[in-house]
């Protein structure tokens, strides 16, 4: 096991180049099963999720091979249609192959993902969606068995809430089914965009991509030719940096973004009394006189990402006043909250609803334990500006969604190092 440490009260400076989506390159991945060709991804975060989703191409039969931040994925001889355990336990994405297997062999078996630390997550609008698109589902000994022996057709789709999982697993079993599916209540994520975008590329007509309603006419199993691409800049590694220039008030350029992907989390920064200056692809936070507090409610995009509530609470922390985050989309992601108490952190919960009483400089150093990804990162920017020492436990958490960590924070000035228990 490796811990980070970490010495507190630094500023930072300079710039940091964000590294591609984790949260893209997971369905892209899963999206290399509709095709026929070899494809080169670049921009391809080096994480370990990533490195785990490739290691279930492999044992379904693919092939990659990496070079420098590309990667070379093909499979077209893939021949496994089963998801095992000892892979999906690990990683919850795991479950984005079951649409697009299950949409080119007509059968599948996918291991249920197990439980995950920030809430349940079914997958049961996945299922139904395929339902409609004439899947026989069962479960069957913790694993998901999914046959389509007339292949799956178009259909009429409403999701009952926004999914953002569900939506990507629908599109891809759309983009190879037999006519016109319709998916009404679509989740709009950048990230998405970019999955329909490769898609139609590679010849097949989606209307409405980036809103609610999406249009896929599907080829009838005829596998695509998709065209090599770059994933995505990473929006919330992006909004985690500019947390951490906001909460050590220093000034720092993120570079390789995109702005607009970043709407929500400038507008809360502003309302904090930060300056954004905003170039085409890259952003700069500036120093503020005083941190204002803020009220945050966590919804689907375009509104404020689940993904940086936890950032966004550390950063509360060092606020003049009360804040308060209202998590709306995951039971159970206040985990955190016990570990930046440990700090010194006064954060006060009710049900879904952190309370926040912040006040400059009042964390101190002291150990913590990661519980989940982004979690981790929230100890991280809380240990910049504690007093003295902060050392953080169980970063495998880290590791899975941010890419050289302590690299990327140690160009900047941060006093951060990573040892082994």
């Amino acid at each position: 096991m490796e811990y980070l440490k970490i010495i507190g009260e630094t500023n930072l400076s300079g710039e940091v180049k964000i590294s591609g989506a984790k949260n893209a390159a997971l369905p892209l991945i899963a999206a290399t099963i509709l095709a026929k060709n070899e494809i080169s991804i670049c921009n391809m975060p080096n994480v370990v999720d990533i490195n785990t989703f490739l290691k279930l191409i492999d044992k379904l039969g693919g092939t990659f091979k990496k070079e420098n931040d590309c990667i070379k994925i093909d499979t077209s001889k893939l021949h496994n249609t089963t998801a095992t355990y000892d892979i999906v336990k690990t990683m919850r994405a795991s479950i984005l192959v079951l649409g697009p297997i299950l949409a080119r062999f007509g059968h599948c078996e996918v291991s249920l993902p197990g439980g995950c630390a920030i809430g349940q997550r079914p997958v049961d609008l996945h299922l139904k969606a395929l339902e409609a698109m004439g899947a026989v589902i069962k479960i069957n000994h913790g694993y998901i068995e999914a046959s389509a022996p007339n292949g799956l057709k178009g259909a009429k789709i409403v999701f009952d809430k926004v999914t953002v999982g569900g939506t990507e697993n629908t599109v891809m079993a759309a983009a190879l089914a037999d006519g016109e599916t319709t998916i009404i209540n679509a989740a709009k994520e950048p990230e998405i965009v970019q999955l329909c975008e490769i898609i139609r590329n590679a010849g097949v007509s989606i209307e409405g991509i980036g809103t609610s309603k999406l249009i896929i006419q599907g080829t009838n199993k005829e596998l695509l030719n998709i065209k090599d691409f770059d994933v995505i800049p990473d929006r919330i590694e992006a909004g985690t940096y500019m947390c951490a220039a906001a909460i050590t008030n220093s000034k720092l350029k993120i570079n390789k973004v995109i702005p607009l992907h970043l709407e929500a989390i400038i507008s809360k920064l502003e309302e904090m009394n930060f300056e954004i200056l905003q170039d085409e692809n890259s952003v700069t936070v500036m120093p503020t006189d005083e941190i204002k507090p803020v009220n945050i409610v966590t919804t689907e995009y375009p509104g404020f990402p689940t993904d940086m509530q936890a950032q966004f609470m550390a950063l509360a922390t060092q606020a003049k006043g009360t804040s308060t985050i209202d998590e709306r989309l995951f039971e159970n992601r206040f985990m955190h909250v016990s570990e930046l108490l440990r700090l010194g952190a006064d954060i006060h919960l009710n049900g879904n609803i952190a309370t926040i009483n912040g006040s400059k400089n009042t964390l101190n150093g002291t150990d913590v334990m990661a519980t989940d990804l982004r979690a981790s990162s929230a100890l991280v920017l809380s240990a910049l500006v504690a007093q003295g020492e902060t050392s953080i436990h169980r970063i495998y958490h880290l590791d899975r969604g941010y890419e050289d960590l302590e690299g990327k924070f140690s160009n900047i000035g941060a006093n951060v190092a990573r040892f082994k228990e």
